[in-house]
């Protein structure tokens, strides 16, 4: 026993005289060798351990900075690489302009436009040689915003509550849980500011969509905010949601979006809070799959009757959202509309562009066709049912510029919704991440720390600003045309670069149909309409 002891003091002493001199070694070591150590680990990893990755095995340590550079390869391009008119989906002088609008500062151009405007689809606006006047009780003059939409959303089928946008740009369809909780109230305050309205998107109503501004409640096939137990959709709760909450003024259906048509998507039980899954009438944790059809319907005629039971059981205006590919179901719908004296009351045409919604690269290239090519397809179908004056068509596809807003109304257009514009006037910098919920501007993400950064009183007052911005220069186009309000505009109007043989034509040769007139009489007939939404903001005038 003794032996044991005192052998066990001896292994104690030279373990603790080891430890101290391997610790007083490390301590002498200068700094370049703390580096070269790590290297060194780094390398030992890189040959023998990570199976993953070729370029770091081949080439240890600097095969790293390649992935480095790699990553940060969308901000060296951005900022350093790309010229002002390069870059998409929205190149630099599309984003300075609606900052510049947001902030109300200086957004014009100086020494004339640096772009081709020889290019292939560049658009004109003809101006007439004198252009229009107010005259001196013109509502304008004491609402130099005020540019509401031409037509009554429900009037033709005389639903009980029917509704005019007293704004003709609005918030377009985008989701809480897509957009973080701060981003939705910063764009609902700032649409009650303006006097536009806010749509939902398919992730269901929730309370920062309920701070003052006119709402359209969006729903998809997910039926969120108004499902049933079963995931389809219950009537029932839709009643009791607009019963409970009069800022819902329309509801549309989304049959298809820009981004994904026909794709249906996941929404992973990770990512649903409590605040989530009561919003959308999920459960907490649960993966949740939205399929790419509806339940509610399967046909034409059923989308229908699902159209009428809503209108009939909410008394609001009722609208189907899509992105355009084939005609035929198109067709139907126009030949039923036509023999029954019903359908919906707004359709919203989406551009194949995408927008915010994250889509694989195959569907967001290739599936739908792009705005114009869609909108005039479907405008012109029916145009030729004679059904366009019973329709509030609105257009949704990188049209948040008064100059492309100007070529839409001159195709059929009463009213856009814009996306991505409206993310960029409350501080989106388009990173491009929307979809790994690390939007450093905090504005697509549900990170509480990234989102902390939005002021929301400021940033309302941006989306507002960039708003009445967009309608006061929308409205000097429209005077300089010649017009009053742009639903004057027809397609004679605007002219468009075609291609070297053709050189230039008027839309109306281009897409081989002219608008109807929408009746129109004066800006001041609007601003007495007892429909017409947007009150708050009037009355803060």
């Amino acid at each position: 026993m003794e032996i044991e002891y005192w052998g066990f003091i001896f292994v104690t002493i030279l373990y603790t005289t080891s430890m101290e001199a391997f610790l007083d070694f490390f301590a002498g070591l200068p700094w370049w060798a703390w580096v070269l150590l790590f290297l060194v680990l780094v390398a030992i990893r890189d040959i023998f351990l990570q199976k993953a990755h070729t370029i770091s095995h081949n080439y240890p340590i600097v095969g790293h900075l390649r992935y480095w550079l790699e990553s940060i390869g969308p901000e060296m391009r951005q900022y350093f690489v790309a010229n002002n008119r390069e870059e998409l989906p929205f190149n630099r002088i599309e984003r300075s302009w609606i900052y510049a609008s947001a902030k109300k500062e200086n957004n014009y151009e100086g020494f004339g436009t640096d772009r081709d405007i020889y290019k292939h689809q560049h658009i004109f606006i003809k101006n007439a040689m004198i252009g229009f006047q107010m005259p001196e009780n013109h509502p304008n003059h004491a609402h130099p915003y005020f540019l509401p939409c031409a037509k009554v959303m429900g009037a033709h089928n005389k639903r009980r509550k029917p509704y005019r946008p007293a704004s003709i740009i609005n918030v377009s369809a985008m989701s809480f849980g897509s957009l973080s909780a701060a981003a939705i109230e910063s764009l609902n305050r700032g649409v009650e500011k303006c006097g536009a309205y806010h749509n939902t998107g398919e992730g269901g109503l929730s309370p920062y969509h309920k701070q003052g501004g006119d709402v359209i409640f969006h729903f998809g096939t997910g039926y969120f905010g108004v499902r049933s137990k079963d995931g389809g959709f219950s009537m029932e709760k839709l009643k009791i949601l607009v019963d409970e909450n009069p800022c819902i003024k329309a509801i549309e259906i989304k049959l298809s979006q820009g981004a994904k048509p026909g794709k249906g998507g996941v929404l992973p039980g990770s990512k649903i809070t409590p605040e989530l899954a009561e919003i959308r009438g999920v459960e907490v944790g649960k993966d949740v799959i939205s399929p790419p059809t509806h339940k509610a319907f399967t046909t034409i005629p059923e989308l229908m009757d699902f159209i009428e039971s809503i209108a009939e059981e909410t008394g609001l205006p009722v609208g189907i959202k899509g992105a355009i590919g084939k005609i035929d179901q198109w067709q139907e719908l126009a030949d039923l509309m036509k023999k029954t004296g019903k359908g919906p009351d707004f359709i919203t045409i989406d551009g194949g562009e995408g927008g915010t919604g994250a889509a694989p690269p195959s569907f967001a290239d290739h599936v739908s066709l792009p705005w114009s090519y869609g909108f005039s397809s479907v405008y012109k179908l029916f145009l030729e049912h004679g059904l366009t004056d019973r329709i509030v068509f609105i257009g949704s596809g990188k049209l948040g510029f008064p100059g492309k807003a100007a070529m839409a109304f001159a195709m059929g257009a009463d009213c856009i919704n814009v996306a991505r514009e409206a993310m960029m006037s409350i501080g989106c910098i388009q990173a491009q991440v929307c979809h790994t919920n690390r939007c450093p501007a905090g504005v697509a993400t549900q990170s509480k720390w990234r989102q902390s950064g939005i002021n929301i009183p400021l940033k309302s007052d941006r989306l507002a600003q960039y708003f009445n911005t967009f309608k006061k220069e929308f409205l000097e186009i429209t005077h300089a045309a010649g017009y009053e309000h742009p639903c004057q505009f027809n397609m004679e109007d605007v002219q468009v670069n075609v291609d070297d043989d053709y050189l230039s034509s008027d839309i109306r040769r281009v897409y081989k149909y002219q608008k109807e007139k929408v009746p129109f009489n004066s800006m001041q007939e609007f601003y007495e309409c007892e429909h017409l939404g947007g009150k708050a903001a009037m009355e803060k005038v």
